[in-house]
């Protein structure tokens, strides 16, 4: 009875930084989380396109999250992560200011997103989920990614 109750009632999700700001990505999408890495540069693509990577012999595309969303450029640190995702056939990498845990949210808790949260277009937002004293923003995937050719 237990597990029929646990059943799709919480979303785990990885929570990440950029900037001041948490978002969380779910975690059924993210194949690793990588240091940074050399990426090639590839002339003639989106400014959020900051090249591809050999990653275990796969070529995958890296995506400045950052310049995705219209946020500030930073330069790369310690801290800095690629998280690999995986969609359907498409694996991308998406770079974050850091990867911070991996949590259990429960449904209830996910809310609709507000028209304005902190300069990110909100079609790029699923919801915001407020957990104890925290508070990030649920990433839609599928516009953030899939819609890179936009």
């Amino acid at each position: 009875m237990s597990n029929e109750i646990a059943t799709k009632q919480e979303l785990k999700v990885i929570v990440f930084q950029l900037g001041d700001e948490e978002y969380a990505i779910e975690v059924d999408y993210v194949q690793s989380i990588e240091r940074m890495q050399p990426v090639t540069r590839i002339p003639r693509t989106f400014p959020f396109v900051t090249g591809v990577m050999n990653l275990r012999g796969v070529i995958t595309p890296i995506i400045n999250l950052r310049k995705r969303f219209g946020l500030e450029d930073k330069s790369f640190d310690e801290s800095t992560r690629i998280l690999v995702i995986a969609k359907d056939e498409l694996e991308i990498g998406v770079i974050v200011d850091g990867a911070n845990d991996v949590l259990d949210i429960p449904l209830e808790k996910i809310e609709p997103t507000p028209e304005v949260v902190g300069g990110v277009e909100a079609e790029y937002l699923r919801g915001v989920v407020k957990l104890d004293n925290r508070l990030f923003t649920l990433l839609n995937l599928e516009k953030v990614i899939l819609e890179s050719e936009s």
